[in-house]
């Protein structure tokens, strides 16, 4: 970053700004994913009030000039699906099948949680994110107002989700929905335009209809989205089916939850009838490739739901099943996957999948007005890459690029909301130093902590 004088000559035009960034490669991802050489990039007051060439720029005077040469700058990375307190857990419940994952680690880990480890282990994640392009995410989790706090403190954007779950017993899911509406009401408006909220049902198998039902309700009365994995599991998948006597598409369908603002993780196991379901209801779907190859779950049928009209957005789930939060390794992998499922190299090209990490992403998020595209008039979540790099060189075709050769470590600048929270790879908002300090002794302390009613509750 630097400053600069700015001279005005006569009948130039003046355009006031606090950042401005010059000289770079804009890919813009707008509806005609215009890419801008030479480009100028002007923020004001937390937006975008102008984008465009240099050679057509008016005059522009800021208080902070960033030196955009030999770099791209494009949308912040939408994460739209992870958890961002299982940094906690990373590498502790390796190469195990899903079932077995969730409840002899996962979920007697979680019993034994508290706010603080909470915190602690989404600041990490933050620092992380913030590290490798991605600046909104959307957070399934319990005690997100932790969750809050970290992403206060971080400067991210985030939808928080607050986990509920009744299949230990629906007095426990009553008062986690109480919980969830609790977070809803203090953070459902945008606190800050950073922060938003939808309801986060854990899944069909472990929701009970009843529970289910009741948080469609609420969250028609709160305007606010829903936000579950739906159909990751064959196993569980097949005995909703047997259960109910339909998928859990239908199911879900039935109690009124099929809406445009469901967002719905990993979608593997479905059928042509839910697809057609999911399109028909505008249901938003949300990709985890990592995830789901490492717990063998499964690979989504990403280009038939696509050619149904679903908008489907990226997401890493969490660090304890993927086990980084790294977008750009998510794209690469996603469209190489849906390549190798359907045989075809054509199948997800690189284009595509910028648009699911970015413009998509904020259409399955409920903020394609704010984010996801660099256009005057949106908040200015912005990344710079560098590209002077041996395996960005040569730069032929910048989506492919993005996709097949760049990595978060390759992201320079991360501009939220208007302000610079990474600067040259340093992390202004927070010490990222202590962070990952504080994170790892929190986690080995979480790890080593005595829970006296984990075979009541988990075993049960």
């Amino acid at each position: 970053m630097s400053d600069a004088n700015i001279s005005l000559e006569k009948g130039d035009f003046l355009m006031k700004a606090d950042v401005v960034i010059r000289n770079c490669i804009i890919v813009t991802m707008n509806m005609t994913a215009d890419i801008i050489k030479q480009g100028v990039i002007a923020i004001k007051d937390g937006l975008i009030t102008y984008v465009g060439r240099s050679s057509e720029a008016p005059i522009l005077e800021a208080d902070i000039y960033i030196d955009g040469s030999r770099k791209i700058a494009m949308p912040g990375l939408i994460n739209c699906h992870t958890h961002a307190a299982m940094s906690l857990f990373r590498g502790v419940a390796e190469d195990k099948e899903i079932t077995s994952w969730l409840r002899e680690t996962i979920w007697p880990l979680e019993s034994k949680l508290r706010p603080e480890d909470v915190y602690y282990g989404s600041l990490l994640s933050c620092v992380e994110m913030i590290k490798s392009g991605t600046t909104c995410f959307s957070d399934m989790y319990f005690h997100e107002d932790m969750v809050a706090k970290a992403i206060e403190e971080t400067g991210m954007r985030c939808v928080l989700s607050p986990g509920i779950i009744d299949s230990i017993g629906g007095l426990f899911g009553e008062v986690l929905l109480t919980g969830a509406l609790k977070i809803a009401r203090k953070y459902g408006g945008g606190t800050n335009n950073r922060i938003y909220v939808m309801l986060g049902p854990h899944a069909v198998y472990s929701c009970s209809p009843k529970l289910l039902r009741r948080i469609g309700e609420k969250a028609s009365e709160l305007n606010i989205g829903i936000h579950i994995h739906l159909a990751e599991s064959e196993g569980e998948s097949a005995s909703i089916r047997e259960t109910y006597g339909r998928s859990e598409v239908e199911l879900l369908s039935e109690l009124g939850l099929l809406r445009p603002n469901l967002l719905a993780a990993h979608c593997i196991h479905l059928s042509d009838t839910d697809i057609m379901l999911m399109a028909k209801h505008d249901v938003k779907a949300v990709y985890n490739p990592v995830s789901n190859m490492k717990l063998s779950s499964g690979i989504p049928r990403i280009k038939d739901l696509l050619d149904a009209g679903v908008t489907v957005g990226l997401g890493t789930d969490g660090p304890a099943s993927n086990n980084i939060l790294d977008m750009f390794d998510t794209m690469k992998i996603a469209a190489l996957l849906q390549k190798a499922r359907y045989g075809d190299p054509r199948v997800l090209p690189a284009r595509k999948v910028v648009e699911m990490a970015t413009r998509d992403g904020a259409r399955a998020l409920g903020l394609s007005g704010l984010i996801g595209s660099i256009e005057v008039g949106k908040r200015a979540d912005i990344i710079l890459i560098d590209i002077n790099k041996p395996h960005l060189t040569p730069l032929h075709d910048i989506y492919a690029a993005l996709v097949y050769s760049a990595r978060g470590s390759d992201v320079s600048t991360v501009i939220i909301d208007g302000k610079i929270v990474m600067d040259e790879r340093r992390i202004l908002s927070v010490d990222e130093n202590e962070v990952v300090e504080r994170a790892e002794k929190t986690a080995y302390d979480l790890l080593s902590r005595k829970d006296p009613i984990r075979d009541l509750v988990w075993k049960a």
